[in-house]
């Protein structure tokens, strides 16, 4: 049995946008990781580094521009790297309803439960960058 993540929020914000934050190195760096490559395209890596301990790799193995993007692990931890994690997108009438989740994660222990909470927040933190500018240092990122 594996176990997974979701939420479901709306950030007042066009598509284009929410895409760009949730697929584009220059913008992922604003809200999740300290440094990110990759391109958004089937087949491509994403390096998401976060500290020397954690510079972790993803696949692309999915995605369409203004649409959805998700990501496989590739290179992290042992609880990680069975998991793919992707973002939806829904244009609604008061902006852009993302649908997120990460999923197959083998055990339902502390990491994951550490990982929900801060998904949870990273995901607030990328709709306060996409509606009103706001970025956090990466050392306040927790």
């Amino acid at each position: 049995m594996s176990h997974s993540i979701y939420f479901n929020f709306i950030i007042k914000s066009d598509k284009a946008s929410v895409y760009y934050a949730v697929s584009h190195p220059d913008h992922l760096v604003n809200w999740w990781p300290l440094k990110c490559s990759g391109i958004p395209k089937v087949g491509e890596t994403y390096n998401f580094n976060f500290t020397d301990e954690y510079d972790w790799y993803a696949k692309v193995v999915s995605c369409e521009q203004d649409d959805h993007i998700h990501f496989k692990m590739t290179k992290s931890d042992d609880d990680w790297d069975p998991t793919t994690f992707g973002f939806k997108l829904k244009e609604k009438e008061n902006g852009t309803c993302l649908n997120f989740f990460h999923k197959d994660w083998p055990e339902c222990n502390n990491h994951f439960k550490h990982s929900s909470f801060c998904w949870a927040m990273l995901l607030n933190g990328l709709k306060n960058y996409l509606e009103k500018g706001v970025i956090i240092p990466f050392e306040d990122r927790s």
